[in-house]
């Protein structure tokens, strides 16, 4: 019933010009801001940890206008699972294509960070290359198994579960995927070094360090940039020498990547996640 509900109310939803599809995301996101209590205090701890002498009516704004982007991203499920593919192309341009194409032939592991456009983003590269990347399964298996089915509608790639680890992404590396991999959430100590995102020390997935090493991948840092008329999908050159030989002196080059992406576009970063909710051993927690 959730699924047929939420399809119903996105197949509506896609009909809708960008701009529209903004202003009601914009209005829902308000209300959520005033609402979700709990959200908006982790929302104001991140901003207030990675930007302490930020003025705090600035930290406020960026939060306000996070939910609004949110929101945004929310209804935006409705062209991710009904636009047409040539629909899609219009809404997601890509700039930097140049440097995914230069690497024909080469295991490639696009690293993005959790930006509010990030699931059209992924479907879009899927458009131009096979791509494999990893989701968390919805509590409710029906419409768990809706969002699988709307993810790969266009055959484009495969999507595999959080619970099954990063093998199977290993291996579909090494048949010629491209793998979307966004390593900036807490997950826990376990694979985890502590590494600086904004000066304060956050639990860090080795993941990318030792998928890239093991397959011999290309890493392609990128973002996705919302405006005024749909979104562009950044993608930069590829790191060099990377892997290094420390992976806390990797998880810290690829946060302070993450960190200038973030800077050019706070609003749409997603400061509700409780990013530095692990902490080292005898450190008090932020939450």
């Amino acid at each position: 019933m959730i699924a047929r509900l939420t399809a119903a109310a996105l197949w509506l939803v896609h009909w809708l010009p960008f701009s529209a599809l903004t202003a009601i995301g914009k209005a829902l996101g308000s209300l959520l801001y005033r609402v979700a209590g709990s959200r908006r205090r982790v929302g104001q701890t991140n901003l207030q940890l990675c930007f302490p002498e930020m003025p705090a009516a600035e930290r406020e704004r960026i939060l306000r206008a996070h939910f609004q982007y949110l929101a945004c991203m929310l209804l935006e499920y409705g062209y991710c699972w009904f636009a047409s593919r040539e629909r899609l192309r219009e809404m997601m341009r890509i700039e930097g294509l140049e440097h995914l194409t230069a690497q024909e032939g080469k295991p490639v592991i696009l690293c993005i960070g959790h930006f509010t456009g990030l699931d059209m983003a992924g479907l879009r590269v899927s458009l131009d290359t096979p791509v494999v990347s990893i989701y968390s399964r919805q509590k409710d298996e029906g419409l768990d198994a809706y969002v699988e089915q709307k993810r790969l509608r266009f055959d484009t790639g495969i999507i595999l579960s959080r619970q099954a680890g990063v093998r199977p992404a290993l291996k579909a590396l090494k048949q010629g995927y491209r793998f979307y991999y966004l390593p900036d959430q807490d997950f826990g100590a376990r694979d985890s070094v502590f590494a600086h995102f904004f000066g304060v020390k956050a639990a860090t997935i080795t993941a990318l360090s030792r998928l890239a090493k093991a397959s011999g991948a290309v890493v392609l840092p990128c973002y996705p940039r919302r405006e005024a008329n749909g979104y562009t999908l950044v993608i930069e050159p590829p790191l060099s020498d990377f892997p290094g030989e420390d992976l806390l002196e990797d998880a810290e080059r690829m946060n302070r990547i993450l960190e200038g992406h973030v800077l050019k576009q706070p609003e749409q970063y997603f400061w509700l996640h409780k990013r530095f909710k692990t902490r080292p051993e005898g450190e008090a927690g932020y939450y």
